[in-house]
């Protein structure tokens, strides 16, 4: 009996010492001031190998549990708390930031051009140390707004976006979102703006903001504005890029039916017609560019309206002659 009590003991004593070495530990979570939360996982610490499962490696060498002191990123740079290990040898070097601190993309919302996005993910692939921003320049807290001008002084991102580092600022549209304009015109139909054939041949610094201001509420400029270098005047002169005279490559064109019960109907082709004179010659002088409801008679054609304007037989065939050119009799 007596026996049978030392026993007892003994496996009391035995099973609260083991109980007494199973401390469950779990993750430390530090919020910092201007980079946000950071969790350290004691998980994934004490299943290395250089750990051994020692707590004392770290305890109370590198980290007081008593004192809990806290320390910054200087601090770790000269070897304390987490910088005795993350030097570079014996762990990853505290330089590799986004393993610890979350990091996110930032969306800018500018008025002008739109939202436009700042991608870590895609920063950190090309150099994984966020010193080359942070903090020299841009706070890991809420930063001042740069214009485009500041940043062509090499501030912001013009530090690394200077064509040499990195694309030069001038590749506007690989920040900032473009899309293609539809201009509804009332005398010749919906005109589309391409910007996707446009930035194949200029820069986005040719037009913006010395033609346009980066947005689409401009004011509207009329042909004859153009004909003089104002809006698209400026490059579609015939030097730089075809003239604004040649309409049909911006403005819809179709071919016109005129409905004629008595000799048929008749069809104005603006291929044929444009093919040999420019869009000038007939607006708006001899018709508006809006299909008009007035219809002239073929005796008002031969005092030289309308048609009759080129076909007097010299410009043009005469419209007393090969009446079956046009009237499908």
């Amino acid at each position: 009996m007596k026996c049978c009590r030392i026993f007892t003991v003994f496996f009391i004593l035995l099973l609260l010492q083991n109980t007494a070495l199973a401390v469950t530990v779990r993750d430390a979570v530090f919020t910092t001031k201007n980079a946000g939360t950071v969790v350290f996982r004691h998980s994934d610490h004490i299943n290395k190998k250089a750990m051994s499962k020692n707590c004392r490696a770290c305890h109370d060498t590198v980290f007081d549990l008593k004192k809990k002191k806290s320390f910054t990123m200087a601090d770790m740079k000269k070897g304390k708390s987490c910088g005795a290990c993350h030097e570079g040898k014996k762990a990853f070097a505290l330089e590799a930031c986004a393993r610890c601190h979350q990091t996110k993309d930032k969306i800018y919302a500018i008025k002008e051009t739109g939202r436009t996005r700042f991608s870590h993910a895609r920063h950190l692939l090309q150099s994984a140390d966020c010193g080359v921003c942070h903090p020299k320049l841009f706070t890991t807290a809420k930063n001042k707004r740069f214009s485009m001008a500041d940043m062509k002084k090499g501030q912001s991102c013009g530090a690394c976006h200077n064509g040499t580092q990195a694309f030069g600022l001038d590749s506007c549209i690989i920040c900032h979102p473009v899309k293609e304009i539809t201009y509804q015109v009332k005398e010749t139909g919906p005109t589309h703006f391409s910007h996707k054939s446009h930035i194949s041949v200029a820069e986005c610094g040719s037009c913006h903001p010395k033609l346009y201001a980066p947005k689409q509420k401009n004011r509207r400029a009329g042909m004859a504005a153009m004909g003089t270098g104002k809006s698209c005047g400026a490059c579609h002169n015939s030097k730089q890029a075809f003239s604004v005279k040649e309409c049909m490559k911006c403005h819809p064109t179709g071919e016109l039916l005129f409905e004629e019960k008595s000799t048929g109907n008749v069809i104005f082709s603006h291929t044929s017609h444009t093919a040999l004179y420019g869009c000038g010659d007939c607006h708006t002088a001899l018709y508006t560019t809006s299909r008009s409801k007035l219809k002239v008679s073929m005796q008002a054609m031969e005092k030289g309206k309308s048609c009759g304007s080129c076909h007097e037989g010299k410009t043009a065939f005469s419209v007393q002659d090969k009446c079956e050119s046009c009237h499908k009799m």
